[in-house]
């Protein structure tokens, strides 16, 4: 490009002002700098912009045709130059996982964009395997992740502190018997997450490794639907707290306990070592530990009611 954004914004100043002194003023400028600059320009293109009438400058046709376009121009790089100098946050791609996803990470997003409604925010709610591939392929600037995750290319930071639990319907012959013992559950048919998931493999850890043999009735991938297979009696689950905690509330599924397993986990922020998510993933990471109001676990939080 043959042209400056100075000598458009000189442009700009001398046909609103009709006035190469006043607008000079206004930019700050000697009254030859800012000449030097519209001369340059019209030089350039072979293409005067103002009729020169006494000492105003008017408009022709050329010149009215550019003013909207460079004003346009000039606003962009305004913008940009805010952006740059951390004025406002700029678009962010957001991956979680699904039980985040589905209980906590939409209730941030919404936070988020009623604060910074210029702000653009994608989420894409998959399970952790995807969610980390999507993280090392750059296609996310910022993850929120319920498995373990271990990637010299990735920053992994503890959030907060979240349990699995076993559950199954009220009707089910184990409901209501207290403790477990692992004998009884690697005879019961279980409703389990697909692998790939950060609820599988600790599942897979805590308990599969732990029992004689298990029975996997059914793999499905979201959590909500491995709710209602067991609430159906299909068999038994194992699923965050986060997850169950309005379906406990309403007695339409119960926890089994099973103190034999230490099934606590964490949720963590994981972002590229490589890349900077700028102050868009700044401010997206405030919002995350706002909502948690001084909770360290996700039992402790207060949410509004999730059906």
């Amino acid at each position: 490009m043959k042209f400056s954004l100075r000598q458009l914004e000189v442009f700009v100043a001398i046909a609103r002002s009709e006035n190469v002194s006043l607008a000079a003023g206004r930019l700050a400028l000697s009254q030859s700098a800012a000449s030097s600059a519209l001369v340059e320009l019209e030089r350039a293109y072979a293409c005067p912009l103002f009729d020169r009438i006494g000492k105003r400058l008017h408009l022709n046709s050329s010149g009215r045709g550019l003013l909207p376009l460079a004003e346009a121009l000039l606003g962009q790089a305004r913008a940009v130059d805010d952006y740059l100098g951390g004025g406002r946050p700029g678009p962010l791609a957001v991956g979680a996982t699904l039980t985040i996803g589905n209980y906590l990470a939409t209730l941030i997003v919404v936070d988020y964009m009623r604060r910074y409604p210029d702000a653009p925010v994608s989420l894409q709610v998959a399970n952790s395997e995807t969610v980390v591939g999507r993280l090392l392929q750059g296609e996310c600037d910022f993850g929120l992740v319920e498995g373990e995750v271990a990637h010299p290319e990735l920053q992994v930071e503890p959030w907060l502190a979240d349990e699995l639990v076993v559950f199954c319907a009220p009707g089910h012959p184990l409901a209501g018997h207290g403790a477990v013992d692992s004998a009884t559950l690697a005879g019961e048919p279980w409703v389990l997450r697909e692998p790939g998931s950060g609820t599988r493999g600790q599942f897979d850890r805590s308990i599969g490794s732990r029992l004689p043999a298990f029975r996997l009735g059914l793999e499905l991938e979201h959590t909500e639907a491995i709710k209602r297979a067991v609430e159906s009696g299909l068999g038994l689950g194992c699923l965050s707290r986060l997850a169950l905690r309005e379906a406990f509330r309403r007695g339409s599924l119960v926890e089994l306990p099973t103190p034999q397993f230490d099934l606590r986990r964490h949720f963590y922020f994981v972002s590229h070592r490589s890349r900077n998510a700028g102050l868009a993933g700044q401010l997206f990471r405030e919002r995350c530990l706002a909502i948690c109001a001084g909770a360290g676990r996700t039992a402790e939080l207060v949410l509004p009611f999730i059906p």
